[in-house]
């Protein structure tokens, strides 16, 4: 190194404060020259290779132990990329031949290596402090390092978004990142950062994050977070997404549903018609379906729904839990109260209550347009009114239009015209004693019902005379083995059944999957950091800078 000049110019006096200024000077020079001397004894680096690594950017002994365990990493890179010309530059630079193809062939090597692997040596250049980068990549390296996330970086050299993202973050308002960015951070970005995004709002639907994912499990969690109504029931197992996977199996009526605790139950007992947990679903349900709950309760009263109600089969069962209409069902309002109105029937023939019955059977019969089954059901049951008025006649017209569809109705057909011929006086009962106990034709509990209804009648004579008549007939047909004589009906039990659904429009819509990751975390933030630092690397040099006055007095 130079020695400095007399202050006053060459053969001129120095003297006075800048003649002291000059010593000290000269003294601090020379310490720094002896402490060098002994950093590169101690790290066993000869002045000679200190002064062929300055030529490359590398100042001082210890900085050139540090590019050699730096370069050692780079030749494993190189090999691996097979960059043969690159591979010889590094090597030569190992044995302590540092030239100019140095930096070219490290840059050759981090632009094929990942943003981990460039982050990590540009991160060591800087800690080194090798002249390897430009100014502006200088201070920006130095700011990240130092954890400034704040400095703005044109848009063309923040290839990958993290700076903008980073000053995003840093700001706490992930709301203010570009959304014309998004391309650029989506693939790379680390999911809890993602997230921190969705929440802000600046992540929606019609972005499609998932598109950008390679790891399926993070194409189907935010597919779970942003379009639950799209993820497969596959990826809902391997999410363990329990409330996505209970909720498919109460749509699917899976019999094997365990119980929860949780709304599911109380729909799969409100399907079975239990009205006893209408107010704790209530409490369940999101408020646009409290409303349509509560519009089914205000039908019943009157009974009359909207079609979006009736058309709901999985409603039925509570509908008619609730329902108690006080005159004749019009079938023709709707399926549900053509189904009703079969079922009214029928009750109030078991409770021979044959007047309100009639009007019912009116309405079935004069209603042309049910369902051909219901319409025999029907059909057969004013029959059996008119049997029980003795107007056989009017009984066999209303069977002959069924006969050919049900076997049951021939039966009746035959013993309506069998009991035409005979004499009025000398006929038995018309009515089907199993239907006079309140039970279908043919029921084998019969005896346990006569035995309640005896001990419930048990002051009523006229009853308690009827109740035993039916008793006898049913143990004189069963000794006899012979069922002949009786009006069967109803004609198929499966015609009454109610639905077997679920109520598909008292569910809750699917809500998206809550985050599974920490917000703002550090280790995420810590990612992106590492990719802006990656992004420094078109600043990396194809020469080092010249050292500035400081580089050249000072050891790094």
């Amino acid at each position: 190194m130079t020695s400095l000049p007399p202050a006053g110019g060459a053969g001129k006096p120095v003297s006075g404060e800048r003649a002291e200024a000059v010593a000290r000077e000269r003294e601090r020079l020379r310490a720094l020259r002896e402490r060098r001397e002994a950093q590169n004894a101690d790290s066993g680096v000869d002045g000679f290779t200190v002064r062929r690594w300055r030529k490359v950017g590398v100042l001082g002994a210890q900085a050139v132990s540090r590019a050699h365990a730096l370069l050692q990493q780079l030749v494993d890179l190189a090999h691996n990329a097979a960059h043969d010309a690159a591979h010889d530059a590094l090597t030569d630079a190992l044995r302590d031949e540092p030239d100019d193809r140095l930096l070219p062939a490290v840059r050759a090597v981090l632009e094929r290596a990942d943003p981990t692997a460039i982050a990590a040596t540009l991160t060591e250049v800087h800690a080194g402090a090798f002249l390897w980068l430009s100014e502006a990549g200088e201070q920006r390296l130095t700011a990240l390092t130092a954890g400034d996330n704040t400095l703005a970086v044109p848009g063309s050299e923040d290839p990958s978004g993290a700076s903008a993202l980073l000053a995003a973050l840093a700001a706490e308002s992930s709301a203010a990142f570009p959304p014309r960015m998004l391309p650029r951070v989506l693939p790379w970005i680390p999911l809890s950062v993602l997230d921190d995004l969705i929440d802000a709002g600046t992540v929606g639907p019609e972005h499609q994050p998932w598109q950008y994912r390679a790891e399926e499990t993070d194409h189907a969690y935010l597919k779970a977070r942003l379009v639950p109504d799209q993820v497969t029931g596959e990826q809902a197992s391997a999410l363990q997404w329990t409330a996505r996977e209970r909720r498919s199996a109460f749509l699917a009526a899976d019999e094997r549903l365990p119980s929860a605790g949780d709304v599911y139950d109380l729909l799969e007992r409100v399907a079975d018609g239990d009205a006893s947990v209408v107010k704790e679903l209530e409490r369940e349900l999101p408020r646009d379906l409290v409303l349509r709950l509560r519009r089914l309760l205000d039908g019943v009263a009157v009974g009359n729904w909207d079609r979006d109600i009736w058309e709901d089969r999985g409603l039925w069962r509570l509908i008619f839990a609730l329902w108690e209409p006080k005159a004749a069902v019009n079938p023709s309002r709707s399926p549900l109260h053509a189904l009703m109105a079969l079922r009214q029937a029928y009750d109030l023939l078991c409770m021979n209550d044959l007047a309100r019955a009639s009007a019912q059977i009116d309405k079935l019969v004069s209603y042309e347009a049910t369902d051909p089954a219901c319409r025999a059901e029907a059909l057969n049951f004013h029959a059996y009114t008119l049997l029980l008025q003795e107007e056989l006649d009017a009984a066999g017209m209303a069977l002959e239009g069924i006969r050919d569809a049900h076997e049951r109705a021939e039966s009746n057909l035959l013993m309506v015209r069998q009991r035409q011929a005979v004499s009025r006086n000398d006929r038995p009962a018309a009515s089907n004693p199993y239907l006079d106990l309140g039970l279908p034709h043919g029921a084998p509990s019969w005896t346990t019902r006569y035995r309640d209804l005896r001990r419930e009648h048990v002051r009523d004579v006229d009853m308690s005379a009827r109740l035993n008549s039916a008793m006898k007939r049913i143990r004189d047909a069963e000794r006899h083995e012979d069922w002949s004589g009786f009006f069967v009906l109803p004609l198929d039990l499966d015609v009454f059944e109610l639905p077997d659904e679920v109520p598909v429009t008292l569910v809750p819509r699917l809500a998206p999957l809550t985050r599974r990751t920490a917000s703002y975390s550090p280790e995420g933030l810590g990612l992106v950091r590492q990719r802006a630092v990656a992004d420094l690397l078109p600043h990396l040099l194809n020469a080092p800078r010249r050292p500035d006055r400081n580089a050249r007095t000072h050891t790094p």
